[in-house]
């Protein structure tokens, strides 16, 4: 597909990325709307801008058709998460572990204590999303009645979130970010610990500051009792149906892959509603299409367990879709690409090529929508650079995770963010400033890069190493 006749020019290349911001800028933020038309309206421009140089519409399309297919493994845990999160609140475990949340958690701790519980997760099933989909949406009852304003806790639980999924060997982003470059999965682990340790020390170091307002002395008393009561009335509370959380986590840990583990969790989760709530098989039935439905007289409560389901996901599924035909086109027809090698060309030393690759992760984030791109695209285009300037490729496995993974959170249009919104009901711009970690392990990844510690040297028989495996693989 990518010839020299058809090799997008920078200057065309930039065009439908300025046309995407330009419109989203005005649709978000000045008519109070959606991200899908903005990227929908990038998506032709690019597709133009293709046509022009000399792409077919066959080749535009399966351009478009490619970047939908890398998002169906996401589509597929989205719909997934979905189902479980109506599942296990009309079963009556999210209800339960709000409830002794609320008996158990101090309030001025619980910002700190959300995200290490997140954290141990997320480090144990390998997966983000799955700790924020259960953990997380259970999180937010908790903190909701306790007083705590929702973008603080879902700052917290994505920060804990994401620590776990950065450092787990379990995580698909992981591997990849160590796949893709060609460096050992445990020697890109045991970097990320320079970058993502002080990261999670001072995500909690702000937590607690933060928590420190909210100590049992200024909570109302009174609606936690409220909300406890009003649970007590319309579930089931019982310790053994923590049990069905503690059973996925298991399964996952023991390496089962993600959605048979979720599966078990939403056949659980039904069951409870029917055995343990005395609920109707078609009432637990439409809970997983339609989510469930409470009329408590408690607006926190209404709020919080009024959803789940698949049709809660269709918006974050249509999004996913449209953002990745944006990004399919970008990337597919090389103008992301044009992009980045314009940034390399800008690139003379080591400090500049870490500070790029960084740089780049984000700016893919923004362009394509898609976490996984984020890391795959600058992953793969800056490995000779890397090798050339004698820097060890943990250092560029470590660049596209911590400019990558960790920023797609503060993209709206981005599958992550889309992700986040639809689970935990905080809009990106209200989290960003309290997911703490997100925020601060990029910078201290550029830091780094500047001053140059932790940013290891490839020796000449590594590089010779390297060099012969290349040379094999052909």
């Amino acid at each position: 597909m990518e010839n020299e006749e058809k090799q997008v020019s920078f200057n065309w290349a930039i065009i439908p990325l300025l046309v995407m911001i330009t419109a989203m800028s005005f649709t978000i933020v000045v008519f109070g709307g959606d991200p899908h038309i903005p990227l929908i309206i990038g998506t032709i421009v690019s597709a133009f801008i293709a046509w022009k140089f000399g792409f077919t519409w066959n080749e535009i399309e399966g351009a478009i058709y490619k970047g939908i297919r890398l998002a169906l493994p996401a589509i597929v845990i989205i719909i997934m998460v979905g189902i479980i999160i109506g599942a296990w609140i009309g079963g009556g475990i999210i209800a339960t572990m709000v409830y002794y949340g609320l008996k158990l958690i101090s309030p001025s701790l619980f910002l700190v204590s959300i995200t290490i519980i997140g954290a141990i997760v997320s480090l144990a099933i390998g997966s983000s999303w799955s700790t924020m989909g259960t953990i997380g949406v259970a999180g937010m009852g908790i903190g909701l009645s306790m007083g705590i304003p929702a973008p603080m806790i879902a700052g917290a639980i994505i920060s804990g979130a994401y620590f776990g999924d950065k450092m787990s060997p379990l995580s698909d982003s992981t591997n990849l970010a160590a796949g893709v470059v060609g460096v050992d999965l445990f020697k890109h682990i045991k970097h990320m610990f320079y970058t993502t340790v002080p990261g999670l020390i001072i995500a909690l170091a702000v937590y607690w500051f933060l928590g420190r307002q909210f100590s049992a002395s200024s909570i109302d008393d009174e609606n936690i009792a409220n909300v406890m009561t009003q649970l007590e009335a319309n579930f089931v509370i019982t310790p053994w149906l923590l049990l069905i959380p503690a059973i996925v986590i298991f399964l996952v840990a023991k390496k089962v892959p993600a959605l048979p583990a979720l599966t078990v969790g939403v056949i659980l989760g039904f069951l409870a509603q029917i055995v343990v709530q005395g609920g109707a098989i078609g009432d637990a039935v439409n809970t997983l299409q339609g989510g469930f439905s409470i009329d408590s007289g408690n607006e926190m409560i209404d709020s919080l367990f009024n959803r789940g389901g698949i049709d809660a996901m269709m918006y974050t599924v249509s999004l996913t879709i449209v953002a990745m035909t944006f990004g399919g086109i970008l990337e597919n027809t090389g103008m992301l690409k044009a992009i980045v090698d314009r940034i390399l060309k800008l690139t003379k030393t080591a400090k500049g090529l870490l500070t790029t690759a960084i740089s780049s992760a984000f700016l893919t984030n923004v362009t394509a929508a898609e976490q996984y791109i984020s890391v795959v695209v600058p992953g793969r285009m800056y490995v000779q650079s890397f090798r050339e300037k004698r820097i060890h490729p943990k250092n560029l496995s470590r660049a596209v995770e911590d400019g990558g993974t960790l920023t797609s959170v503060f993209v709206p249009w981005n599958t992550c963010a889309i992700f986040i919104f639809a689970t935990l009901a905080v809009h990106p711009f209200e989290y960003a400033p309290y997911a703490i970690l997100n925020l601060v392990v990029p910078f201290i990844s550029l830091v780094y890069a500047w001053t140059g510690f932790s940013i290891t040297p490839l020796s000449e028989e590594e590089f010779k190493q390297l060099e012969e495996a290349d040379r094999k693989a052909v």
